[in-house]
């Protein structure tokens, strides 16, 4: 019999992660690397521990995911986006304490786009009346 594996897509700002969840003992592979080796910063490790903390199963399931595109921060908030998702999908009961907690919603923040005429999505040079 096929292991069983559980997919989600996360997304944040420029960054999209591809997120399966297999059962195991909480290991986490991102891009072929430890989760410390990737991220490098604690606030980012946390973030991306934060769904599987909030439904204690932490140690249940390992976490393989490939992520691309964005900055580290961007990077994390995808990775927790995708888990979440991943989550919900072998287990749909655990969807309502996730989306309480802002996990299942995709942060619909992203950089502005660049204006014609001015030199960045917002900056302009300076008005001179004379």
């Amino acid at each position: 019999m096929a292991e069983s594996r559980y997919y989600g897509t996360g997304r944040r700002k420029n960054a999209v992660a591809r997120v399966w969840l297999v059962p195991g003992n909480g290991n986490f592979n991102i891009n072929q690397r430890q989760l410390d080796e990737y991220f490098g910063k604690k606030t980012l490790e946390m973030i991306v521990k934060q769904p599987l903390e909030l439904t204690s199963t932490l140690s249940r399931y390992d976490v393989i995911a490939n992520v691309y595109g964005g900055g580290t921060t961007g990077q994390a908030g995808a990775v927790r986006h995708g888990i979440a998702r991943a989550l919900v999908e072998a287990d749909p009961s655990l969807r309502p304490a996730l989306k309480a907690a802002g996990f299942m919603t995709r942060d619909p923040r992203m950089k502005e786009r660049r204006k014609y005429g001015l030199k960045k999505a917002r900056k302009a040079s300076q008005f001179s009346k004379r």
